[in-house]
């Protein structure tokens, strides 16, 4: 598997109303899939008492499988995660230790970010839980990446969700701007809601109690 990093994590979430009209924009740019079609299945963590997520950090498991694989018994009962941590977003308009120094952030999320992978989901469980760490939200998703040749600073991530398709840009501020107006979006389009904020607005659009943001069980995992 290839190594996790650390670093700063500057990215936008943008809105995709018709998902059969963005991938045939993504083939005219000619972008180039660097990860097929995946299954993501989310699990948060906290203390009992919500520290983290008063401090606008986040500690999470992700478990990664082929979309195809999503509902067929796994070979393995103890599948490798991704462990990731994420600092608290920051809030000022011209950050000084932004590696984009003098450009207006404002409209981007921006948050250290760290990341390993782990060769046991059960086993970082165990060390979070042993750390005093509960799990709490979960979400899920089938993500594709892309890369266009015009603008490689870019990662381009098609989002399959239970409350909707967005693509995240993540990149450096410019080449995200780039690479927006490329896909036909205009900077009043730019998103920085996390996946459980836009859960919690779809829950109260709907009257719903929030719970998990989870695909029904009969949801097909093809394209």
């Amino acid at each position: 598997m290839p190594p996790r990093k650390h670093h700063q994590e500057i990215e936008i979430k943008l809105p995709v109303p018709d998902i059969t009209a963005i991938r045939k924009r993504l083939r005219s740019l000619h972008a180039r899939e660097i990860t097929s079609r995946t299954h993501e299945s989310n699990t948060l963590y906290d203390t009992p008492g919500g520290e983290l997520r008063r401090r606008g950090q986040l500690i999470r498991i992700r478990i990664e499988q082929p979309a195809q694989a999503r509902g067929k018994k796994s070979p393995s009962h103890d599948p490798s995660a991704v462990l990731t941590f994420k600092g608290p977003q920051r809030s000022a308009r011209r950050d000084p230790k932004s590696s984009v120094r003098g450009t207006n952030l404002s409209r981007f999320k921006i948050k250290e970010e760290a990341e390993v992978t782990v060769s046991s989901a059960m086993a970082a469980t165990r060390i979070l839980s042993a750390l005093g760490l509960r799990s709490g939200f979960r979400y899920e998703k089938f993500r594709t990446t892309y890369r266009l040749s015009s603008v490689p600073q870019v990662k381009i991530e098609l989002d399959e969700t239970p409350v909707g398709t967005f693509l995240e840009l993540e990149g450096t501020a410019s080449a995200i701007d780039r690479a927006a107006t490329l896909l036909g979006y205009n900077r009043s389009d730019y998103s920085t809601a996390t996946y459980g904020s836009l859960y919690l607005a779809e829950c109260r659009r709907n009257g719903h109690k929030p719970g998990n943001m989870l695909f029904p069980p009969t949801k097909k995992s093809r394209k």
